[in-house]
């Protein structure tokens, strides 16, 4: 009788003040359990804390020991009141520094807009020994320490991380892929997008405008751990595109 497969699992750990006091509506629980679901990894827990250190320090300790990963979002801004590094860090028991490459980053993205200033630096520390997570929208990147990563808690720049990890983590699922390019503006299908994706499980939809010829068009690229799911959705996304009048382009453009 062969052994059961393993089901690696995941946890979140959701922190600010704004979400316990209704201010904010998170929306980093859906969006990490469909990036998830599609790496074929299981979010077993999620919890929400306080911006208080030993609150965090404690949630991050008892998540990061009972999951293979645990994921963070929120508190690493350049504020007084963002102090995730610093928790997760005192709970590691690692000092904090800051990180040459991540000072390297804001550097250039901050050159035309101020410079770095010391709170921009703030977004450049990390807990010693720490590698980065690409951010490629605002510059300032997110942060893996050992089975912990330290994400944004902005959703859009949050996923802009996820994107960067995905494939990449241990246990995961081997992904496939479908690509399908589109001469259109990525706005003008943003909630064609979202929706094709909501109705087909298991499929991650990323999207990536371009500028060619003088024309605005987009490549959609489609991942599941199923080719036929992927292939399902980008026909369906094909056919939605057709029904608005533009042509979808099988293998990108």
């Amino acid at each position: 009788m062969s052994e059961p497969q393993r089901i690696w699992s995941a946890a979140l750990l959701v922190i600010g003040d704004e979400i316990l006091s209704g201010r904010t509506q998170d929306k980093n629980i859906a969006q990490l359990a469909t990036w998830l679901n599609v790496q074929g990894i299981r979010l077993a827990e999620v919890r929400v804390v306080a911006d208080k250190m030993a609150a965090i320090g404690e949630a991050v300790n008892a998540l990061a020991a009972a999951n293979d990963y645990l994921f963070t979002t929120g508190g690493i801004g350049p504020t007084h009141d963002d102090i995730t590094v610093d928790a997760i860090a005192a709970a590691l028991g690692l000092e904090v520094v800051v990180h040459p490459d991540a000072r390297a980053v804001l550097e250039r993205h901050y050159a035309a807009r101020g410079g770095v200033t010391e709170a921009r630096l703030r977004m450049a520390r990390v807990p010693a020994g720490a590698t980065l997570i690409e951010n490629a929208m605002s510059g300032a990147p997110g942060i893996r320490v050992g089975n912990i990563f330290i994400l944004a808690g902005v959703p859009h720049i949050a996923a802009l991380m996820l994107e960067a990890l995905t494939g990449k983590l241990e246990g995961g699922l081997p992904l496939v892929s479908q690509t399908l390019g589109c001469w259109v503006p990525e706005s003008e299908v943003a909630e064609l997008l979202r929706t094709a994706e909501q109705d087909h499980e298991g499929c991650q939809i990323g999207s990536y405008p371009f500028f060619r010829e003088g024309r605005v068009g987009a490549n959609f690229v489609i991942r599941s751990t199923e080719q036929a799911r992927a292939d399902a959705c980008a026909a369906d996304i094909a056919t939605r595109l057709a029904a608005l009048g533009y042509e979808g382009v099988a293998g990108g453009i």
